[in-house]
């Protein structure tokens, strides 16, 4: 069951290459969020009701309902509908996606390690590499912050990789980390909004002391 968990995340991330308007972007990061609770649950061979808890909090909760809401709160106060043209054709993105995950997965499968779960490995490492590609082909400020969240959900699954049993500091530290990078984003999303009435990062240019 994990593999097919595994497979669908692999999707998700070369509909982000296809995607173009900012509600699907919103709707994938949902997706994920709901994939990353089924990897954990079926990768838990024993679950405690604390365990249980904080799973639900970090990944149904946070990542499936409050940061989607809030982006979604940001993208209607700035009347985001469609992202601006990338600076990488979506083509070449689907390529980078895929070679991104077929290099993964053959480095997860030439590392010799009993402790490291290579199918988590694999997936958290095309994540993570194709979460900064996001941010670098996109001007838009709200498609960097959907970039940054693609980059967390891939530190989310390394932290699965060290073991079967959650590594409950790491993923307490990845929540806050999220959830104040959200808020600190969000904010400075909206006060650009507020004053340029633009998204898009070639304003910042104009800024003078």
């Amino acid at each position: 069951m994990t593999y097919i968990f595994i497979i669908i995340y692999a999707i998700s991330l070369i509909y982000f290459a296809l995607a173009e308007r900012v509600k699907k972007f919103v709707w994938l990061l949902v997706i994920q969020g709901v994939i990353l609770f089924g990897m954990v649950f079926s990768s838990l061979n024993e679950i405690e009701i604390f365990d249980l808890i904080f799973i639900l909090t970090e990944t149904i909760v946070v990542k499936s309902i409050v940061v989607p809401w809030f982006l979604n709160k940001v993208r209607k106060h700035n009347s985001l509908k469609r992202i601006h043209e990338p600076s990488v054709p979506v083509f070449y993105s689907v390529i980078v996606v895929m070679l991104t995950l077929i290099i993964s997965f053959i480095l997860s499968n030439n590392i010799l390690d009993n402790k490291l779960h290579t199918q988590f490995f694999a997936v958290a490492f095309a994540s993570i590499i194709y979460g900064f590609y996001f941010i670098i082909i996109h001007k838009n400020i709200f498609s960097h912050v959907v970039g940054y969240l693609i980059i967390e959900n891939g530190i989310f699954m390394l932290s699965l990789a060290v073991g079967s049993a959650m590594p409950m500091l790491v993923n307490l530290a990845i929540l806050l980390d999220v959830v104040m990078g959200i808020l600190v984003l969000g904010i400075f999303v909206n006060r650009i909004g507020n004053t340029f009435q633009n998204d898009n990062i070639n304003q910042l240019s104009n800024l003078k002391d």
